[in-house]
């Protein structure tokens, strides 16, 4: 993590190894790097602890391999770039060298995972249509340093099938419930555990389920205490704030 590379600077002047001029150059370069079309934010994980994500749905191939490259320069790890198509990830491919998952539509450069990663988060989704959404928010948690387990289709139109996973639910420290047409999951999976939930509303559904929105308000309106709420088919928001969570259960 950046905030480590820091601590491994500051011992080196500590220890003569480094002088402090080389530090403070070395610093200097550290906040951004101006492409023109981006400004590439070197102190994300000096600041959060996480380094910056590359949101790939609008960018062209060129800029997500520029931004990429020039990270892998500053030896950054696990560079994620999210909802990146798979037309373009097979572009991208004749540019650089990372792992690509087409359900998520995540793609993971210079990956190295965590060697204790802190546990641990579930992921619950209703079901098999949530998965795409499901997967953003797991794969962004196991990214950052996460244990994670996936519990897909235990929705409440068959609710034996999320009950029969309590033992599984009530040893997590946080729960990210996904799910569609009513989002009714997030409020009985809130009901159930102690644990912070993370709902996210997806847009999957009939026709009032308005893209979405009907999921996002039903679990605004929760009555579970415990329950909280991203943005409609935010996964990738999700796995962030759960893994920032998990971090501080586990600190």
């Amino acid at each position: 993590m950046e905030q480590d590379k820091v601590l491994d600077l500051l011992n080196s002047v500590k220890n003569g190894e480094t002088t402090p001029e080389e530090a403070l150059l070395s610093l200097k370069l550290q906040p951004f790097e101006d492409l023109g079309y981006a400004k590439i934010d070197h102190h994300r994980g000096v600041r959060h602890g996480i380094s910056e994500v590359i949101y790939g749905e609008s960018k062209t191939v060129e800029q997500i391999a520029g931004i990429v490259s020039l990270m892998i320069e500053r030896e950054q790890k696990n560079i994620m770039v999210t909802r990146l198509s798979q037309k373009k990830a097979d572009k991208l491919k004749n540019e650089i060298d990372f792992e690509y998952d087409p359900i998520s539509r995540i793609a993971i450069a210079q990956k190295e995972p965590e060697p204790n990663p802190h546990g641990h988060i579930i992921v619950a989704a209703a079901g098999t249509s949530d998965m795409p959404v499901s997967e953003e928010a797991a794969i962004t948690a196991e990214t950052l340093g996460n244990n994670v387990e996936r519990l897909y289709d235990v929705g409440v139109a068959g609710l034996h099938r999320l009950l029969g996973n309590l033992d599984v639910l009530m040893s997590a420290r946080v729960i990210i419930a996904v799910a569609g047409m009513e989002g009714a999951l997030a409020s009985v999976v809130g009901g159930l555990v102690s644990c912070p939930v993370i709902a996210v509303p997806t847009s999957v559904g009939y026709g009032a389920n308005f893209f979405g929105l009907s999921a996002l308000l039903s679990m605004l309106n929760s009555c579970s205490g415990n329950v909280t709420v991203v943005n409609i088919d935010n996964g990738f928001g999700a796995g962030y704030i759960a893994s920032l969570i998990n971090r501080i259960e586990s600190a």
